[in-house]
């Protein structure tokens, strides 16, 4: 028996551009149906079932974003993506906010569509989408970080990922490049905080040979050997302003220029970007320039500490006592180191629980490792961790967070939910306070 073509709604009131779409995506055997508006694309959806949604952002009757805002309120559960005009990242950024998965700019690249439509309906056997095995965990969390992945996956724009030091953002990074349409092409992950400034334009853009001195051969930058994948920018923050302008233009563009050479060569590269810094606060401070960060800030992933995922700590446990199991020896915790670690606080999260465990099973003399051979800095138990009083038992950002928040949700209530009032009432500006809100996840 056949298999069922998966259906795709085309969403355009230009004659042309809906035909073009049609023809592309009837050729890489799907079933499309088309509609000239807002209204006729709402109608559709109510009575039709549907496995994608392309729609343009500007028609005679409204915005595409009214569309995937139906979508997302009538539970439709159907990946949606906005055409907009070429560089119009506020409207691409606003899409996402109303539940877009991507984004295609015009003039449409007809090989960045067949891209975007592979990647979104890229299905196992059973009609389920792609799971990341890695991250293992059972805590909402930890399921809200697979599930997120899962999503960012199946898309094409820009990553944002945002946590404290050894939280598994380059882990998370690579998960999202394996199941997304790139896998089989290159994953070049750069640490920017790494680079001396002097020779971050050729590292990140290649140079000819004879270019300066010391440049005998011609070299590709981290662009074209990332061309047709994933660049993934580690500690993004730590660039200088010179080099966020260039950066800003080679994403913008999709265009590169090696030193010493005359011509432009196009570039096709997938972003994901990640930093224990808050960008947004760079940017009120005008250390990190705002139409990067919106570049950037596309679609946002947080990496949760790992006191957050105290619930998975055993599981995370037995993971890396499997790794470092050998053929003659299988180290174990005694009840007590068991519960020391539970109580534990983690300041550097995942990267610190790796190094106890592979220091406390070298000091063990046998397979078993007690409370000792951990090494426990002491530190106040979870329950403390709400004090007013910062007592250095937490990074000292994640306090200070904690504290904004309070102040924040108080001066919110005080006000009945009234943004403009609540930021006098806090001394900002209602553009601080916007931005603060984000960042904590105030709703």
């Amino acid at each position: 028996m056949n298999k069922k073509a998966l259906r795709v709604l085309v969403v355009d009131d230009e004659p042309d551009i809906r035909e073009l779409l049609e023809l592309t995506l009837i050729k890489m055997g799907l079933e499309v149906v088309t509609a000239g508006n807002v209204g006729e694309a709402t109608a559709r959806l109510a009575r039709e079932p549907f496995d994608l949604v392309l729609t343009d952002m500007r028609m005679p009757d409204g915005e595409g974003i009214e569309v995937v805002q139906f979508i997302a309120d009538q539970s439709l559960d159907i990946p949606s993506a906005i055409i907009t005009a070429y560089g119009s990242t506020e409207s691409a950024v606003r899409a996402m906010k109303a539940g877009a998965f991507d984004y295609l700019s015009k003039p449409i690249s007809l090989a960045q569509l067949r891209t975007l439509v592979k990647s979104v309906l890229k299905v196992e056997g059973n009609g389920k989408p792609l799971s990341v095995e890695r991250l293992v965990g059972d805590s909402a969390a930890m399921l809200e970080v697979r599930r997120m992945v899962d999503k960012l996956a199946r898309s094409q724009a820009a990553v944002y990922i945002s946590g404290e030091s050894g939280t598994g953002k380059e882990q998370a990074a690579r998960l999202i490049h394996e199941q997304s349409a790139r896998a089989e092409r290159p994953f070049v992950p750069v640490n920017c905080g790494a680079i001396p400034e002097n020779l971050m334009e050729s590292e990140f853009f290649g140079y000819r040979k004879g270019a300066f001195t010391g440049a005998d051969s011609e070299r590709d930058g981290f662009f074209q050997q990332a061309n047709g994948g994933t660049l993934f920018l580690d500690e993004v923050a730590d660039l200088p302003l010179a080099m966020q302008v260039k950066l800003l233009r080679a994403i913008q563009e999709k265009k590169v220029r090696k030193l010493g050479s005359p011509q432009e060569e196009a570039v096709d590269v997938r972003i994901i970007c990640a930093t224990h810094k808050d960008l947004a606060t760079l940017v009120e401070a005008g250390q990190f320039r705002q139409d990067l960060y919106y570049r950037l800030n596309v679609l946002p992933l947080r990496m949760p500490p790992l006191r957050e995922l105290r619930d998975d700590i055993p599981r995370f446990i037995g993971a890396l006592l499997d790794r470092f199991a050998t053929a003659d020896s299988r180290p174990r915790l005694t009840p007590d180191a068991v519960k020391a670690m539970l109580a534990y606080n983690y300041p550097g999260n995942f990267r610190e629980l790796e190094n106890i465990l592979e220091r406390a099973i070298a000091l063990a003399g046998d397979d078993k490792v007690d409370v000792l051979d951990l090494q426990l800095t002491p530190c106040p138990p979870p329950d403390d961790e709400q004090n007013a009083e910062y007592a250095g038992s937490e990074p000292l950002q994640d306090f200070l967070d904690r504290v904004e928040r309070e102040a924040i949700l108080k001066a919110l209530d005080a006000t009945r939910f009234n943004r403009t009032q609540a930021a006098k009432l806090l001394g900002l500006t209602f553009r601080s306070m916007r931005y603060r809100m984000d960042r904590l996840g105030i709703k």
